[in-house]
């Protein structure tokens, strides 16, 4: 039998808004993985991708394996992924993991749900490259910060009469319309609040750009003069406007939740709900797919319209968007990250130091293990030899096969383990 237990070597993106050199946990990752991989310190390492996705299909660390890629090896045995998984994604991995190290802030997005990504798709294929939904969910590795989901409405309406100058941008018409939406009515709240959005993000760009240099004038006045700029949000905007000067995302901030996670704390994000990471390093896992509707604070292609038809308008509290996870029930060092949708669930592990020698469990589907801190060697039945796992390490396990780790490290190990339990 060929090895179903091996180590990869993943791709990294560099993309501008990644943080630079060993600032960057993926690029920390990345150096204590491989000990001969080069890293730039004037480069941004933003993303370190686990999976078979074209753009960054993982090689595989096995000279005995004659497939060069995760991805060409789970087409050659697509028995690994387990039979339900199998059957349910058509012979593929149905998530990509990744790590993320955020410097400055990523667009204002949102991902549509299959209906809309089908419609999407075949309408625009060069900017929607695939018919798939993409939900994702983010577990902070450190401090982590987002823009997540509608703020309630209280919040929104203090901004507008707090902030003259998106009031302008809005208009008096559809402010007073959301200021005058009660809550025993949500429709009418979410139709005011898809009127305020709609008519920010369409605002003229010359007047937009004119109001928005008004507000960094006049925050940067009262930050000058000592005063409390919170009831304008001064401390975000002024940071956000020096990552993206001139740019609409800048607003976005009166209308979006500002979430904060502390390590081992989690974002859940289905489709439509509208959000931008703005910084910190944290682990994620989507679905198989690359379709984003942007809006803001990038320089990519932005589908304003689109978005403004899509998003969820529901608001609610910044505290209901962090997804609490369970304490496993089988196993006392496993935290379940299970999202309520089927393509994937992520599972922390935490070995305590006083333990020596741990069972990494066989399940019914593929798996990809990421060590994040600890040492120890692992030994199973499918790996053609013993592995050395360290900070960094990842390994493909194939579905129904187990690990023993014999840990060698004083502080025990953290690890993260994506896998699909259908």
């Amino acid at each position: 039998f060929p090895p179903a237990v091996f180590p990869l070597s993943c791709v990294v993106q560099n993309y501008s808004w990644g943080k630079v050199g060993l600032e960057s946990e993926v690029a920390k990752l990345v150096a204590s993985g491989d000990p001969l991989a080069q890293i730039q310190p004037d480069r941004p390492y933003a993303e370190l991708w686990m999976g078979t996705h074209p753009r960054g299909d993982a090689l595989i660390r096995d000279n005995r394996i004659p497939q060069k890629t995760l991805g060409q090896w789970i087409a050659d045995n697509p028995a690994c992924l387990g039979a339900k998984v199998k059957d349910a994604f058509q012979g593929h991995l149905p998530f990509l993991f990744k790590v993320l190290s955020v410097n400055t802030a990523l667009s204002v997005q949102a991902h549509p749900n299959k209906e809309l990504a089908e419609k999407l798709h075949a309408q625009f294929p060069e900017h929607y490259p695939d018919a798939n939904h993409k939900p994702e969910m983010a577990i902070a590795l450190t401090p982590f910060e987002g823009m997540c989901g509608f703020r309630p409405v209280e919040e929104i309406v203090s901004f507008l009469q707090n902030v003259p100058e998106l009031r302008a941008l809005i208009g008096e018409v559809a402010a007073e319309q959301l200021e005058r939406s009660g809550s025993d009515d949500p429709r009418g709240v979410s139709a005011a609040l898809r009127v305020c959005f709609t008519r920010l993000m369409k605002s003229e760009k010359k007047f937009f750009v004119d109001q928005l240099n008004m507000l960094v004038k006049r925050i940067s006045q009262e930050v000058a003069e000592g005063k409390d700029t919170s009831g304008s949000n001064g401390d975000l905007l002024l940071r956000l406007h020096s990552q993206y000067p001139g740019d609409i995302g800048c607003f976005t901030i009166y209308f979006l939740n500002l979430v904060r996670l502390e390590p081992g704390e989690a974002l859940f994000l289905g489709a439509n709900e509208p959000h931008a990471y703005l910084q910190g390093d944290c682990v994620e896992i989507m679905a198989c797919s690359d379709n984003t509707v942007r809006a803001g604070l990038t320089p990519k292609f932005i589908d304003v319209l689109t978005l403004c038809e899509m998003l969820n308008y529901t608001p609610a509290p910044s505290s209901s968007k962090i997804f609490p996870p369970a304490q496993s029930q089988l196993d006392p060092h496993v935290c379940l990250y299970d999202p309520p949708v089927p393509d994937f669930t992520i599972m922390r592990i935490e070995i305590p130091a006083s333990i020596k020698l741990y069972l990494i469990s066989a399940m019914d589907s593929a798996s990809i293990l990421l060590v994040i801190q600890g040492t120890a060697v692992g030994t199973s039945t499918a790996a053609a030899s013993e592995m050395s796992l360290h900070r960094g390490s990842v390994l493909f396990i194939s579905a129904n096969e187990s690990i023993s780790l014999h840990l060698s490290s004083p502080d025990g190990m953290l690890l993260f383990r994506a896998c699909c339990l259908l």
